[in-house]
């Protein structure tokens, strides 16, 4: 292994010519999640990350003085940049916080200029990332079979789904208990503890072109109030929306911060492109801070604020600069079924996404 970079190259992908079927298939299965909840919500939802328990504004300082390999695409340049942030949890359906899922966190950028990857409108960057640094499935086909098996659960056996939760959190508990780690399907099934968002780490788990380099990115919070809530847990008993409503209740009073931060891959062998599932060691491949996201105290769950961002806008890793392109066949199913998903959702409910301008 070497301490420089890896630098960016369209070789180090390697694209299966079978791709196209299994993009297909994938759609398919989101079809049905969507079909479904649309049914019995009488309003369509996102095929994942459905549930969402915050939307912040706020903005993202890109740091001063950062060496060559760092200052890439949105982060080449200082300067400060407006910022979305959605704080969801991964499911296709709206459950009861009850049945504990693994969180997610998208955010949106704007004012990311410069040249943009194929049918990426605006000049927003996005991010989307999850509270774990590798994905569940090795490869694309291999996560088929597991959205075929939430897509046949989605929106049933509600009350089967919080038994298994809580089973699943004490598997979880267990492996802790003896100084292991949970398998990431125990977490991925109901077996997630109930943390506080704001007090997560977050890790985009897949792998991204930075610039001249390849890099993934984490979120970590940073100010004092949110570290204070790491590995707290929410009490969900008799709420189904004690998440969304504890922070909404933490966010009047805190000045929310995270360091936005990148990791450089430095070996192909032991940072792989095209297999999510192996974490990059940070000790071979360390995180370094690049920006900092900032929310002031306000009110998490605006009505004004959650129809614009949760209804009339999508989060997709396929929009932004062609500086950070996606990586890797994970990343490379994301974007036609993250369009198929957000157009199924724009066409039932009757509202077209829109891409937010910078102010």
């Amino acid at each position: 292994m070497t301490t420089t970079p890896i630098r960016y190259s369209a070789d180090i992908e390697t694209i299966d010519p079978d791709e196209g079927e299994v993009i297909a298939k994938l759609n398919d299965a989101f079809d049905t999640i969507l079909e479904r909840t649309s049914q019995d919500y009488g309003h369509a939802v996102r095929a994942v990350h459905a549930k969402a328990h915050a939307i912040l504004v706020g903005e993202l300082e890109i740091e001063a003085g950062l060496p060559p390999e760092l200052a890439q695409g949105l982060f080449a340049s200082p300067g400060t940049h407006r910022a979305y942030i959605r704080i969801s949890t991964n499911a296709g359906d709206i459950l009861p916080d009850s049945i504990s899922l693994p969180r997610g966190v998208s955010l949106k950028i704007l004012g990311a200029h410069g040249e943009r990857l194929a049918g990426s409108e605006g000049s927003a960057q996005d991010f989307v990332m999850v509270a774990a640094k590798t994905f569940q499935a090795k490869t694309a086909d291999k996560f088929l079979g597991n959205l075929k098996m939430l897509a046949k659960t989605t929106d049933r056996l509600e009350g089967t789904k919080k038994v298994i939760s809580a089973t699943l959190r004490g598997v979880h508990n267990a492996f802790e208990s003896v100084g292991l780690e949970a398998p990431a399907a125990v977490d991925s099934l109901g077996g997630a503890p109930n943390l506080e968002p704001l007090g997560i780490s977050y890790f985009s788990v897949t792998p991204f072109r930075y610039g001249d380099y390849v890099a993934k990115f984490g979120l970590v919070p940073i100010a004092p109030a949110m570290t204070a809530l790491t590995d707290e847990t929410i009490d969900v008993d008799g709420r189904e929306d004690a998440i969304r409503e504890d922070v909404r209740a933490e966010m009047r009073t805190i000045d929310a911060a995270w360091e936005l931060r990148v990791q450089l891959c430095r070996d192909l062998e032991r940072q792989p492109v095209e297999d999510a599932t192996v974490e990059w060691d940070e000790t071979e491949a360390p995180f370094v801070r690049v920006g900092i996201l900032r929310a002031q105290a306000q009110d998490s769950w605006d009505p004004a604020r959650v129809e614009e961002v949760d209804e009339a806008m999508r989060f997709s890793v396929w929009t932004g600069l062609e500086a950070h392109r996606p990586l890797g066949n994970i990343n490379r199913a994301r974007r036609d079924t993250y369009r198929h998903s957000a157009d199924f959702r724009a066409e039932f409910n009757g509202c077209p996404y829109r891409e937010p301008v910078a102010d």
